[in-house]
């Protein structure tokens, strides 16, 4: 129960980071939840055997945590005082994942990109904090001038409903847990994505965006694409797959083989892939310098040949949708309908001509499945659990667990989550969830592409947004991959400053960009 209480705490002040009316407000909550999450997950693990030799070994833990404080602390301060450094150290972190056991399982976890989300939720938090204290005080009319230029009430951006959602959401994941049968794994999602994502969220939302700061994010963006292709073609001409040993069982089993570079799985490594060469496509489109166009179309080429020796349908898929809204943007809506269409066209017809081709027999319901890499099993076994729960579910986090019990299954790989997100949401939350889950995606959605096409970064953001939403209906990991908050985050704040620039209102968070 007092892991319940703390895990719904948690939520609340991940969610009064982005609703609380006041700048102290949203600063407060967000130390409180940068605080709480770790006490919650250090409590969690404290008895496991992947906490052992921290716990048998204090003076080493004492080390770890001086450590980690040092580094976040001269971060904060890096942040407070150069804001435009903070969007490229997200995008430098966001792939990074580092293997640690948790409980008795390896997770893969992204250490470096909350060492980054701490330090610049320090430099939003602390001097906010610090003004709104003075201000109570009484310190005079100096006071009320810092604490308006550090973000004061006046100051905080309206709250709008994708907030909201947003709040809502990670509020109702952690009070569905309570009754979950798999109510660690439900934990870990809060602690280790809902969370710090929605902190990743609030800072990038105040982010001012200027056409230097894009450049540089978009460079780093490509020069770590380019590296992790070179990384996938090496793995594919040594026939040796550096991580994860699901994959390298499956190449041996296949007839092809799957590279997923430093990914722990390919379909995650396409989809970043796909991320990129979509904000690459908007270069490309819209420039009107032939240098850039070349250099862009160069690097194009590279991540497609990356992509391509992933074979994650899903990343296909999700990059024909984004290029396809693209289109939209650039050239019309009826022109990108057209072409889109056509795809589709061929897409029925090597279904129909050439089902050997993609693995599946038109008349046999059964090779879906194969055609799908499993995914319509799961799928099913994923409607089955809506039906048998339908208001509230059968918990946060539960799928895997109730699949397999459901399925009669003790192999823990049988499934980790149906792979198509509305399933996953309609069985672990039920109609409650489910109907949270449709009003995000209008609302951000709505939020991305209203005047989207005034603006090529916004233009860019929601193109890769839609497609990341596709890739989801093929895939796993809709809220838990920090790409999503991202995407939001970047796009809040450049449809904040096209609103703002009716009036001069100019942003206000530690990673605004000066």
């Amino acid at each position: 129960m007092a892991t319940s209480v703390a895990l719904i705490l948690a939520s609340l002040l991940a969610a009064g980071a982005l609703l609380a009316p006041s700048a102290a407000g949203r600063a407060a909550a967000m130390l409180g939840a940068l605080v709480v999450a770790p006490v919650l997950l250090v409590a969690h693990v404290y008895e496991t055997d992947a906490f052992a030799s921290l716990r048998e070994h204090p003076p080493a833990a004492v080390a770890a945590v001086v450590i980690a404080t040092v580094v976040v602390a001269a971060l904060a301060v890096l942040f407070d005082r150069r804001p435009a450094w903070f969007p490229p150290a997200v995008v430098a972190a966001l792939p990074f994942r580092v293997p640690i056991g948790i409980g008795g399982t390896t997770a893969n976890l992204l250490l470096g990109l909350y060492v980054v989300i701490a330090a610049g939720g320090l430099a939003y938090a602390v001097p906010r904090l610090r003004a709104a204290r003075r201000q109570r005080a009484g310190a005079g009319a100096l006071a009320t001038v810092l604490a308006a230029s550090a973000g004061g009430p006046s100051a905080e951006h309206p709250v709008r409903w994708l907030e909201r959602l947003l709040a809502l959401s990670v509020v109702l994941y952690a009070v569905q847990s309570t009754y979950s049968s798999d109510a660690d794994h439900a934990l870990e999602n809060v602690v280790f994505f809902y969370v710090p994502f929605v902190i990743l969220f609030a800072l990038l939302g105040r982010v001012r965006w200027t056409p230097v700061l894009a450049t540089r994010c978009l460079t780093v963006l490509a020069g770590l694409a380019v590296a992790f292709a070179a990384v996938g073609f090496v793995e594919y001409a040594t026939k040796h797959v550096l991580l994860n040993p699901r994959v390298i069982s499956s190449n041996q089993l296949e007839s092809y083989f799957r590279v997923n570079s430093l990914f722990f799985d390919p379909n995650i490594y396409g989809r970043f892939l796909m991320i990129v060469m979509l904000a690459l496509a908007g270069v490309v489109l819209w420039t009107r310098r032939r240098g850039a166009a070349i250099s862009a179309s160069a690097v194009l080429a590279v991540l497609w040949a990356g992509l391509v020796l992933t074979f994650s349908q899903s990343s296909f898929v999700a990059l024909l949708v984004g290029l396809a809204v693209l289109g939209g943007m650039r050239w019309g809506v009826r022109r990108a309908a057209l072409a889109a269409s056509g795809l589709v066209a061929v897409a029925i017809a090597v279904a129909l001509l050439a089902p050997g081709a993609i693995r599946l027999d038109v008349g046999d319901p059964r090779s879906a499945d194969s055609a799908t890499s499993g995914r319509y099993d799961l799928v099913m076994g994923g409607v089955d659990l809506f039906t048998s729960a339908p208001v509230l579910g059968q918990g946060s986090g539960a799928f895997a667990r109730e699949y397999r019990r459901t399925q009669e299954s003790s192999d823990e790989g049988a499934a980790s989550a149906s792979h198509t997100i509305p399933v996953t949401v309609a069985a672990e939350q039920g109609v409650a969830g489910l109907l949270a889950y449709l009003a995000l995606l209008v609302a951000a959605l709505v939020r991305l592409l209203r005047g989207a096409g005034a603006s090529v970064p916004r233009a860019v953001v929601a193109a890769a947004f839609v497609a990341l939403v596709a890739h989801t209906l093929m895939y796993a990991a809709f809220l838990e991959d920090p790409l999503t908050w991202t995407l939001l985050g970047v796009g809040v704040a450049l449809a904040r400053a096209a609103e703002a620039d009716q009036d001069g209102v100019v942003a206000d968070g530690p990673a605004a960009a000066v």
